[in-house]
């Protein structure tokens, strides 16, 4: 596995209900089937569904770190909702950061309240590629909804994020992690959702 430095750091960042804590917890499963040493912290702006929630992920090849990544040390992040993508590369990002993102906006408590107006989004997507040294983007959301629930898009990202080479994750290493997690009969739903994520994302 190719990662550059040790630890490495990923960041999977969304809002309440979007499944990024689940989405962490496969990618931490299938790292750990390959050998590494995994740390995942979360943290919450609003605990309930719709505030921000942020899952830092550390890998190394023999250390445990610290469960929070510092400041402007995020290596890899996966953005299952714009605004937030850009806020978390506001204070973990740097030049060298690689960004996957969800194109498609979930309103997050303040602005559904009407306290703040959304920004356009291909704005948003424009900051996020400054902000970045490469910026992948897909529609995760409409994926799923095409699949019937937009409880997929977690692992429509997920098999998007399996497309950079540092990871090495496979179809097979993503159903032995989520083989302890999820319910078998939502299996099949979810290898398909990780497989379109693969096929639909493209470089900006």
């Amino acid at each position: 596995m190719a990662f550059q430095k040790d630890p490495f750091n990923v960041i999977i960042g969304g809002v309440g209900g979007q499944g990024n804590v689940i989405a962490s917890q496969v990618l931490g499963r299938i790292l750990l089937q390959k050998g590494y040493v995994i740390t995942i912290g979360e943290t919450y702006g609003a605990s309930q569904r719709g505030g921000a929630v942020m899952s830092h992920l550390r890998i190394s090849a023999k250390d445990q770190f610290s469960p929070l990544i510092p400041e402007g040390q995020c290596d890899l992040l996966m953005a299952l909702e714009p605004v937030e993508g850009l806020r978390i590369l506001g204070q973990y990002g740097n030049p060298a950061v690689i960004s996957l993102v969800n194109t498609r906006p979930i309103h997050p408590i303040e602005i559904i309240s009407g306290q703040t107006p959304y920004p356009d989004v291909q704005e948003v997507l424009r900051k996020i590629g400054e902000l970045s040294k490469e910026v992948w983007a897909l529609n995760a959301t409409e994926i799923a909804l095409e699949m019937g629930d937009p409880i997929f898009s977690n692992m429509v990202m997920l098999g998007a994020f399996s497309t950079f080479e540092m990871l090495e994750i496979d179809l097979h290493g993503f159903e032995q992690a989520i083989g302890g997690l999820l319910s078998s009969e939502r299996l099949s739903e979810n290898l398909e959702a990780f497989e379109r994520g693969r096929m639909a994302v493209e470089k900006r």
